[in-house]
Order: C-alpha cells, then structure tokens, then sequence
C-alpha cells in the first residue's frame, strides 16, 4: 500500500513587499532621546504593532495557503512590508537610545513584552480580513498619535511613510474581501 501525501502547491517564489511605490525617507533623527524610543517601542512590539501584523498575517497565510494561493500571496508580501516597517523602527529606536528587547515600554512606566496573545486570529478567511483591516487602522491611528507626541521632523517623515503602506494594505485588503 503507497502513502498519500497532501502538497501545498502554492510556491511563494518571487513574491515581493506590498508597499507603496515611495522611497523610504532616510533612518536619521536629530538626537538621541529615550521618550520618542519608547513610543517607538509600542510601534515595534506592543499589541498593535509592526511585530503583531507580521505574526498575524503570516498566521494568517498558513492557514489559508492551501485553498487561495492569491490570497496567501498578498497576505505574504503585506506581511513582507510590515517586516521592512518592523526593520525601520528597530534602526530608529537604537539612534534613539533605547534597546530591541521585545518590550513596550509606556509612557506611565509600564513594561510589557510581546506575547502572541496580542493577536486577532479568527477561523474565517472574512473575519481574517476584516481584523487585518482594524489592525492596519489601529496602527495608523496609533502612529498619528505618537507623532504628535515626537518633536523629530526626521523620525516623523519615516512614520508617515509607513502610514502611506498602512493605507495602501487597506485599500487591498477592501478589495480582496469583494
């Protein structure tokens, strides 16, 4: 008797970042300041963060690769995307003075390290979406919010620029749940 063997025939072969056509302003701030690295800190590895997103979409992929390779596609290179996001903030936050430890360290002193429990990760493909969809908007959100908060035109032109990917994953994820 032969074994059978179940493929996943979705080859993820020169699947590129899913981002805006923009170039990235360059990785610099004006001083050091430990503050503006800790905001960052949220945006790296907090609950909603670029550490979050990556996890999320991948997970995300896993489960559906074997059904809509289309799908596991796009997912992938958003996912790729939030990496390169994830890869700028870990620049920023060490010119800042602060450190790459997986910790969120809030303004009240707080510390908390990323857990997967941060994640959204329902069973359905439009549920998966539609929590991609308020992930990306959290995170716009959030970064709006942190950039008022940081007087660094240099560290603020880098978060705009990631919103515009945000914005951008929004817009295809709307049109992937038609």
């Amino acid at each position: 008797m032969g074994e059978s063997v179940i493929v996943n025939n979705c080859s993820f072969a020169g699947v590129q970042p899913i981002m805006m056509d923009l170039p990235y302003p360059p990785i610099q701030v004006r001083e050091k300041n430990p503050a503006y690295a800790n905001l960052l800190s949220i945006d790296y590895c907090g609950a909603v963060s670029e550490l979050s997103a990556i996890t999320q979409y991948i997970n995300n992929e896993n489960r559906i690769s074997c059904g809509d390779c289309s799908l596991a596609k796009t997912l992938i290179g958003i996912a790729m995307a939030e990496m390169m996001h994830l890869q700028k903030l870990g620049e920023l936050i060490v010119l800042l003075g602060g450190n790459i430890d997986y910790t969120a360290k809030y303004r009240d002193g707080r510390k908390k390290m990323w857990t997967p429990e941060c994640l959204n990760i329902p069973a359905q493909v439009k549920s998966m979406l539609l929590a991609d969809i308020e992930s990306e908007k959290a995170a716009i959100n959030q970064y709006e919010a942190h950039m008022k908060m940081i007087k660094d035109d240099c560290v603020n032109r880098v978060l705009a620029r990631i919103i515009k990917d945000e914005e951008y994953h929004i817009i295809l994820l709307r049109a992937l749940m038609k």
